[in-house]
């Protein structure tokens, strides 16, 4: 009998005990506004942004409604003009570009490399061609660059980096945190992320003017005082009254969710690893099936895996998609003609007016990727690892399969 997995790929671990308390506490109380404070208290939103600013030595936090709001205040912050064309992976989701057009920039996309990493001769081609100032760099599914050789090239090129660490935070390059190398970093707390309170987002930064007025932007009113971990107060002096008000704040109950989970970021890291370690070494020579290589430098965090199935058609690569499926293993696939569900890819946006890029073509049109939850155990992994193994063996090494509906992953 075919061993089949009866888990969930998108049930995440609880809310800890601490968190729900907190948010208990926030209800009874009812001051949901950041601003919102009894005389003397220093609201949960207030604290959580000092607590991440020291996790990852940041001078500054700002706490924000979303990943997708915090790099479009980034950008705004930063001085995009409309119109301004922004470099940015063509490997990433869909809210990169998202945040990059609603703030009135032209995304212009950049070659993947098999490392599922942005090429550095093709930023350096657009670098030259393109009238840009900013890379929106996406560290897409925890996939860390040369951060040393990036920032060495941007500065020569004369970049300002905004860091996407949607699916890096935990992780670092060299021992530098990710988000730190960049003029600021943006990350995302939504469901699927390192840290859950449904949505959310943080910037980072050690530029005061930078988060003086992306705390302007955010929402803040004239109650900038507010922010513990934010620029002093005359650094706002100059701009107050010039920048508006794009309302994006964080409110307490979420804040309250997010402290609990951020003291424990370091322990999710690690179990993460080890999830991703079991999964890596059950894959490991699977005819057929090539996984991605990882740098030494890099400390990455394990919510997610990838890998590729290169030279499979289209047709096979579907049929091995329903075979995992029909015995548990929720697995997407970036070579869809269509989004599906969460996934899609550069030239399905077409509000970007996107480029063909030959070489992302080629790696997207194979790859593979699945989600790991926290939910999940070492025998869960092994388990997922062998059905993934034996059904690219045995779709890989068959026949070449007639063109099948690709199954619906949400």
């Amino acid at each position: 009998m075919l061993e089949r997995f009866g888990g969930s790929f998108t049930q995440q671990e609880p809310i800890p005990e601490a968190g729900i308390e907190a948010a208990i506490a926030v209800l009874r109380h009812g001051r949901l506004h950041r601003y919102n404070t009894a005389p003397g208290e220093t609201s949960q939103t207030a604290r959580l942004e000092q607590e991440f600013a020291g996790l990852t030595g940041a001078k500054y936090c700002l706490a924000v409604a979303s990943g997708g709001y915090a790099m479009g205040c980034a950008l705004r912050a930063m001085g995009l003009r409309q119109g301004e064309p922004v470099l940015t992976n063509a490997f990433t989701l869909a809210p990169v570009p998202g945040a990059i057009s609603a703030a009135g920039g032209r995304p212009v996309f950049i070659e993947t490399t098999e490392d599922l990493t942005l090429d550095f001769a093709h930023l350096e081609d657009l670098a030259k061609s393109t009238p840009s100032r900013f890379l929106m760099l996406s560290h897409m599914r925890g996939h860390i660059c040369d951060m040393d050789r990036l920032m060495a090239l941007c500065d020569r090129l004369g970049l300002l980096v905004i860091e996407d660490c949607a699916h890096t935070m935990g992780a670092s390059w060299n021992g530098v945190s990710s988000g730190r190398h960049g003029r600021v970093a943006c990350y995302s707390m939504q469901t699927y992320k390192h840290v859950n309170s449904g949505e959310g987002g943080f910037l980072i930064s050690d530029d005061a003017d930078l988060m003086a007025r992306a705390v302007l932007l955010s929402g803040s009113y004239m109650l900038y005082a507010k922010h513990p971990a934010a620029p002093p107060p005359e650094v706002f002096e100059q701009i107050k009254l010039d920048t508006p008000n794009v309302s994006g704040r964080m409110d307490n109950l979420r804040a309250a969710i997010l402290r609990p989970q951020i003291a424990v970021l370091a322990e999710r890291v690690r179990t993460w690893a080890g999830l991703y370690a079991c999964l890596e070494d059950g894959l490991s020579h699977t005819p057929g099936l090539q996984l991605i290589e990882r740098a030494q430098s890099e400390v990455f965090v394990g919510s997610s895996f990838q890998f590729r199935l290169p030279g499979w058609s289209k047709a096979r690569i579907g049929a091995f998609l329903a075979g995992t499926l029909a015995r548990g293993v929720e697995l997407k696939w970036f070579g869809a003609d269509a989004p599906v569900a969460f996934t899609s890819r550069y030239d399905h946006w077409r509000y970007a007016e996107p480029v063909p890029l030959p070489k992302t073509d080629e790696i997207l049109s194979t790859l593979i990727d699945m989600r790991v939850p926290l939910t999940f155990s070492l025998d869960d992994c092994a388990l997922i690892a062998r059905i993934i193994r034996s059904e690219a063996m045995r779709v890989g090494q068959g026949p070449e399969p007639e063109a099948a509906e690709l199954p619906v992953i949400q």
